[in-house]
């Protein structure tokens, strides 16, 4: 099971969103305990009209130099856990691989 799946134009990402977590950062995918995985990503923002939300789009843009315009929230406006739309191309995703996937 992985943290993303392929959609037309892009990737849907499930991601588990640590406001307040210190320091703006991706930590990689983890289990959720409710059997899904997702991202593990934490923002020092703290959750307030939506600060956290758009760090989270903001960190995720700069790292994987995508337009913030190409990162959407689809769910989870007000929750730790969140869905996203990531529109690119697939050199894009390939290079985004790393962040996205387990490596032993």
């Amino acid at each position: 099971m992985s943290c993303w799946r392929r959609i037309e134009g892009g990737f849907a990402l499930a991601v588990r969103l640590t406001p307040k977590g210190g320091r703006d950062g991706i930590d990689g995918p983890v289990d959720g305990g409710d059997g899904h995985r997702y991202l593990a990503v934490r923002v020092a923002t703290a959750p307030v009209e939506g600060a956290a939300n758009a760090s989270l789009i903001g960190l995720l843009s700069k790292r994987w130099r995508l337009p913030k315009s190409a990162i959407s929230l689809v769910s989870g406006q007000t929750a730790r856990l969140k869905h996203l739309r990531i529109m690119c191309d697939e050199a894009d995703i390939a290079r985004l691989l790393p962040d996205l996937e387990d490596h032993p």
